[in-house]
């Protein structure tokens, strides 16, 4: 038998590839030939073709929504939601080809006059590290609008920069848009479209509501108001606000703290202090990391977060900023102050300085970056630079110097906070603290910053292993990509188990979290890069002490995965079957 198997998850990426594997595999013992189209992130979609589809004598579904269903009009198909396809493959395809019906799609979703279903959306997906929420809600957004019968593309700007970009076509063929960014992003090219702006998070964890509210309340902007206009509705001004411009610095900078920090750790790999020879390689990567890597963290840091404030006329004054409060000795701190003040400057110049019409071309190239810089130079020197400095000498002086039981309190609290919400403000409040310290060569408070990170998906993957019973199939297989998520430092792997069961989930996580975060400071772990988890060990002194490290990471996951497999009650729901 030819058949065509379709797999698409709204919830993950690993249910998707799990149910396409195991349900190509069974087909595999049954005797059949297969194409298997996957919709999800692993792989890029390869979409049967003509030839297929004529040749096929049985198209099987997994999905709560038939992709590109006019295709298959005639074909004898079968459609069950994914979670059926897990438990027993076989049996899964043994009741497709029983069940298949003669296939005839509908026009329309019947919800559409209710809801507005069968419009044509486009959306973006920013957060601030670009690695997992960027996608992860991407899939969410793309399966449930095609699940509410909409045409539907999603742009992801992500660490590797913009993926699947939308063309003008579709933009100007939407009926609205919806930024679902925690970072600031290029507004312009939606002028005059209906904009709904969110948070990735949001969007990852209520897609559905999501569209839906977008489609009741976009509202049209134009390009002045595009960014942060007066006209834009108090929701989105408060989304906006300072956590927005703050985490659009950050995302911008870590590259050069990730770089800097890796490049300085492999200096050492020559000996402590080796790069003090001159001429010698751990010279060269010192200079590359710390010297000028290192140097440029709070001018990037500063001029980004004008950029999002100000967009581009804010980032010279912003820089100009970030280099005085490095050179003052205000570090991060008086970066981000910097980044603001800058912002603002250059923002009030832009709304309030008017100039005749034949000079106004002067404007962006030469008025805005003076009188911005001029503002935010003279305020950076004589009155907040050196005020910011002695407290942030103070803060590294207390850091350094704290004793055990000051160093097992700071721990708990950053541990605490990077498991609370997982990957949400509090989450990136404190990785913020962490990254900022980097820059004044404190090393600590990032250490136990990753290692708390790690503990909830990991957690998660331990207690699906040890108390299957108390989960499902698809949860099991959720378990096993969790494990291998926390292991990269990717804390969103715990959401699809937090957003089931978010009472016992995040207690676990915080407690594991806070357990691993004081033993990182009380064992004195020192971390170099801001990101990578377990895989920065590959790196000669990235991580030290690695032993004492790694127990601690241990130590919470063990925590918090057998915590929650004793607190998980067993209540795992039984499959039902889909009706022809």
């Amino acid at each position: 038998m030819n058949a065509i198997i379709i797999t698409a998850c709204p919830s993950g990426m690993a249910t998707t590839f799990l149910a396409a594997r195991r349900l190509e595999q069974a087909a595999g013992r049954l005797g059949w030939q297969t194409h298997v189209e996957m919709h999800g992130e692993l792989e890029p979609v390869q979409p049967a073709d003509a030839e297929a589809i004529a040749a096929a004598d049985l198209v099987v579904v997994a999905a709560d929504q038939v992709p590109a269903p006019q295709r298959f009009e005639g074909k004898r198909l079968y459609r069950a939601p994914i979670d059926q396809a897990l438990p027993d493959p076989k049996a899964f395809l043994e009741r497709a080809e029983r069940e298949a019906r003669p296939y005839a799609p509908q026009p329309e979703a019947p919800v559409a006059a209710k809801a507005g279903a069968g419009r044509r959306i486009v959306a973006v997906t920013a957060c601030p590290t670009g690695v997992a929420h960027t996608f992860m809600a991407a899939e969410a957004l793309a399966e449930a609008g095609r699940a509410l019968g909409h045409a539907i593309r999603v742009e992801t700007q992500g660490s590797v920069g913009a993926q699947d970009q939308l063309s003008d076509d579709e933009i100007r063929d939407a009926d609205v848009v919806i930024l679902a960014c925690d970072i600031e992003v290029d507004p312009t090219r939606f002028a005059g479209k209906r904009v709904y702006r969110t948070s990735t998070g949001n969007a990852l964890k209520k897609p559905r509501p999501t569209i839906e509210a977008a489609l009741a309340e976009a509202e049209v902007e134009d390009a002045a108001s595009g960014g942060a206009g007066e006209g834009e509705r108090k929701k989105s001004v408060k989304e906006k606000g300072v956590y927005k411009h703050l985490l659009t610095g950050v995302s911008f900078m870590l590259p050069m703290v990730v770089a800097g920090g890796l490049l300085i750790a492999l200096s050492f790999v020559f000996g402590i202090e080796a790069f003090k020879e001159e001429g010698t390689l751990a010279a060269a990567l010192m200079e590359i990391g710390g010297g000028t890597a290192f140097a440029l963290m709070i001018p990037v840091l500063a001029g980004y977060i004008a950029y999002s404030i100000a967009d581009r006329p804010g980032i010279a004054p912003g820089m100009i900023g970030g280099m005085l409060a490095s050179n003052i000795g205000a570090g991060f701190i008086g970066g981000i102050l910097a980044g603001f003040l800058a912002g603002y400057a250059a923002k009030a110049v832009t709304r309030y300085v008017k100039l005749p019409a034949s000079v106004e071309s002067l404007k962006p190239i030469l008025i805005i970056p003076l009188l911005a810089s001029l503002v935010t130079g003279l305020t950076m020197i004589y009155i907040v630079g050196e005020p910011v400095a002695a407290l942030l000498s103070a803060l590294t002086t207390f850091l350094e110097n704290m004793g055990s039981a000051n160093a097992v309190l700071l721990g708990i609290l950053l541990g605490a906070m990077m498991c609370f919400d997982l990957g949400g403000p509090v989450n990136k409040a404190a990785y913020t603290f962490g990254v900022g310290l980097l820059a004044s060569e404190t090393y600590a408070p990032m250490a136990a910053i990753m290692a708390a990170g790690m503990v909830p998906a990991i957690g998660m993957g331990i207690a699906s292993l040890v108390a299957k019973a108390k989960f499902s199939e698809p949860e099991r297989e959720a378990g096993k990509a969790s494990l291998v998520l926390g292991c990269c430092f990717i804390t969103e792997g715990a959401i699809p188990f937090a957003a089931k069961d978010p009472l016992r989930v995040i207690p676990a996580s915080m407690v594991g979290g806070a357990v691993t975060g004081a033993l990182s400071m009380l064992v004195g772990a020192k971390l170099m890069a801001p990101h990578g988890g377990i895989f920065v060990l590959l790196i000669p002194n990235a991580i030290t002490p690695v032993l004492w490290y790694l127990a601690a990471i241990v130590a919470g996951a063990l925590i918090t995965g057998l915590g929650y497999a004793a607190l998980k009650r067993g209540d795992q729901p039984v499959a039902v079957e889909a009706s022809a």
